[in-house]
């Protein structure tokens, strides 16, 4: 019974820190907290400039980063404010209103960040997705489209964080 009980104790150890390794990856800012108000700054009544983006402890094997921003509840369905691709895995943070590394098109047609800007009315969701890859270059030039980076992550992704946030008029 106490070898039963030992085994079972040691299952449940490796499955808990199986589960933290695995929900480790994270992506976050000092700019707003997950689930919060993005600040206009971010947006199209401020600067319209990117946030600081900060992230930890990524898969093993990581060559390199994608980040996508898009808005789930925009009225024409998903609308993508920003793609930056070819981020180095050596790089961990994103500075505010960065112009480096490859920076995709936009829904707004425009190369680089575009921020929130939704109707007036309820706040809609942003979501800052973060994919660590097991390539080092997409191998794609910049402003390219967001559904050429998706094809191009999609069997290369180790693993992924998100941040959202809200936005209203």
């Amino acid at each position: 019974m106490k070898t039963r009980l030992f085994v079972f104790s040691l299952f449940i150890a490796i499955a808990v820190f199986m589960t933290e390794q695995a929900s480790a990856f994270e992506l976050y800012s000092k700019d707003f907290k997950n689930g919060g108000y993005i600040p206009p700054l971010f947006s199209c009544l401020g600067k319209d400039i990117s946030p600081e983006l900060y992230w930890k402890n990524p898969p093993k094997d990581t060559k390199s980063f994608v980040i996508i921003v898009e808005d789930l509840n925009a009225p024409g369905g998903v609308f993508y404010h920003w793609s930056v691709y070819d981020i180095p895995s050596s790089v961990h943070e994103l500075k505010e209103g960065t112009k480096e590394y490859l920076q995709g098109l936009n829904d707004f047609g425009n190369i680089g960040y575009g921020g929130p800007c939704p109707p007036p009315g309820k706040p809609h969701r942003y979501y800052f997705n973060l994919y660590a890859l097991n390539i080092s270059s997409l191998g794609l030039p910049k402003g390219a489209t967001i559904k050429a980076i998706q094809e191009k992550i999609r069997s290369h992704i180790l693993g992924s964080a998100f941040l959202f946030g809200l936005f209203k008029r």
